[in-house]
């Protein structure tokens, strides 16, 4: 991989590639209606980019896969779908105005700067949901989602987890941060 482009070499991509396409088949359901010969042809044809944020995905444990796609722009839409919020991640607080702000033992960084410097979106809460219709995730761990500004101005964050076969959302100051809390994210291609 090229740090300047941010490009996979031939070798990471056809590897990335192969990863992709055993999930999207192993997980069928989570995209019904979706054929891998139309996911492999926008994966193809997307900008290097892309497909770099969506080997960062898969680096950090966040075992990309396909759940649906945009009725308007017919992109294909990838989300974290590891059965815990990726490992890769964890260890961080909400966003780079909350990592500023502690004085002491500080996280290496904030979910928010690592999603843009993967140059993928946090889910939201409705995103979040969703993606639990599509199987169990978070039942050990929990993932901070985008925060409504009006939360974010007070100083607080949202995160999600399964308990008890249900979504639970929750509050914290933005700037803690826990072992098993991370952040799940989405990348359109």
């Amino acid at each position: 991989m090229t740090e300047q482009g941010k490009t996979l070499s031939p070798a990471e991509r056809d590897a990335l590639l192969a990863a992709l396409k055993a999930r999207f088949e192993k997980f069928a359901g989570r995209h019904e209606g979706i054929a891998w010969a139309d996911v492999q042809a926008r994966l193809e044809a997307a900008d290097p980019g892309k497909l770099w944020s969506l080997h960062e995905m898969e680096r950090t444990g966040g075992e990309p896969d396909v759940v649906g796609r945009d009725p308007e722009t017919g992109e294909m839409l990838f989300v974290d779908c590891s059965a815990e919020s990726p490992k890769g991640r964890r260890s961080v607080c909400y966003d780079q105005e909350a990592l500023e702000s502690r004085k002491e033992h500080k996280p290496a960084d904030s979910a928010v700067g690592m999603a843009a410097a993967m140059g993928i979106e946090l889910l939201t809460e409705a995103q979040y949901r969703s993606l639990q219709q599509l199987g169990e995730f978070d039942k050990k761990t929990s993932s901070w989602i985008k925060t409504p500004e009006k939360i974010r101005r007070l100083g607080g964050a949202l995160f999600c987890d399964r308990r008890y076969d249900t979504v639970f959302v929750y509050h914290n100051g933005a700037e803690s941060y826990y072992a098993a809390r991370g952040f799940r994210g989405m990348l359109r291609i």
